[in-house]
């Protein structure tokens, strides 16, 4: 299977390193952002979802109107629009974007976050209603007829969508957590589970139980991985540039309070970084460690030879999907394409090529 390289748009330029300036939505930027990674290969851009950024479903449409190849994961929270009303959203944007645009299913990991935009339901129920939601989206967009439905988050009557997703039966659902309530709500409803990046060894293990869960409904989902990869041109050089960001982003955040994870994601991470700093080959925690694992925060660093190998290492476990972001975004960016993708690209294509011809010379 070919991968699949997600990238990373914001609606404006801001990172651990590089503090936030002019207006929360700067429509340049996006357009800028977004020819970028079209030029450098990638499948598709994260769009993110946080509760004091600017709307995602209108950062998507301006993105679609300035690309022509370049797809979309649109991170969206269940909880806030009722599921018959994002499925007809998320379908006309599936439409405009002519067939380019997945949905990234974000149950939330901090309650304090979920307060800002009104919500006070708990974690495990978060991820039930998560459920729930998924469940009703599809039925949305692929029922013929009307129809009710009675559960324990929604109730509806009648519901019934003209608006169909381009993408037949429905756009791709993507979907991540690190908690139990996260693999049973989620596995038997994704197409696409989504992990950050751990040492392989734990990565296989977790891979193991979402597809252990999602067996007993009768599904498959594929998996994607999240790195922040740190590229130079010598191994020596890469992490010296890793260390220097380090360095800048503590630098950044001295004085501020530590930031406390509730996410079981984000412990995983951490509980990683205190077995050691660098795991396999060039998996590096200390940065995790700096912001909190806040997120996609584990750096795989090395020249691009390195850093291809160890994500195919990942590809090899079932990522074939693969979320990778800079921490300069923009110019790394414009790196990953020049050096990095077209090496993976080359690995995965190898891998493939070869696993066909022992098929048919084991038949």
């Amino acid at each position: 299977m070919p991968v699949e390289m997600i990238g990373w748009i914001a609606p404006r330029v801001s990172s651990e390193l590089i503090p936030p300036t002019g207006p929360p939505f700067d429509p340049g930027v996006v357009a800028e952002t977004a020819r970028i990674h079209e030029r450098a290969g990638f499948d598709r851009v994260l769009i993110g979802y946080f509760s004091e950024a600017p709307d995602g479903f209108l950062v998507g449409a301006h993105t679609a109107s300035i690309t022509e190849r370049l797809g979309f994961l649109l991170a969206h929270r269940p909880g806030f629009v009722a599921p018959p009303v994002a499925a007809r959203k998320l379908a006309t944007l599936d439409q405009l974007s002519a067939g380019r645009l997945a949905v990234h299913i974000i149950v939330g990991g901090s309650d304090a976050d979920q307060a800002k935009d009104g919500d006070w339901t708990g974690h495990d129920a978060r991820y039930r209603r998560a459920a729930e939601y998924l469940s009703l989206l599809r039925r949305t967009w692929t029922e013929p007829a009307p129809f009710d439905h009675v559960g324990e988050f929604y109730r509806t009557r009648g519901t019934y969508s003209e608006i169909r997703c381009r993408q037949q039966p429905y756009i791709p659902i993507y979907g991540g957590g690190g908690s139990d309530a996260a693999i049973r709500a989620l596995a038997p409803h994704v197409d696409v589970y989504m992990l950050w990046g751990e040492p392989l060894r734990e990565t296989a293990r977790f891979m193991g139980r979402v597809r252990r869960e999602a067996a007993l409904c009768g599904r498959s989902p594929a998996f994607s991985l999240s790195t922040r990869p740190i590229l130079a041109s010598t191994n020596g050089a890469a992490w010296d540039r890793a260390r220097d960001i380090l360095d800048r982003v503590l630098a950044n955040r001295a004085g501020a309070p530590a930031p406390r994870r509730q996410n079981v994601g984000s412990q995983r991470l951490l509980q990683a970084a205190e077995k050691a700093e660098v795991h396999d080959t060039c998996l590096w925690t200390p940065l995790a460690v700096a912001t909190g694992a806040s997120g996609n925060s584990t750096a795989l660093v090395g020249t691009p030879e390195t850093v291809a190998k160890a994500l195919f290492e990942y590809y090899k476990l079932g990522a074939t999907s693969l979320l990778i972001r800079g921490y300069d975004p923009r110019p790394d960016a414009v790196q990953y394409g020049e050096k990095l993708i077209p090496r993976l690209r080359e690995l995965v294509a190898h891998h493939e090529a070869a696993s066909c011809v022992g098929g048919v010379e084991g038949r």
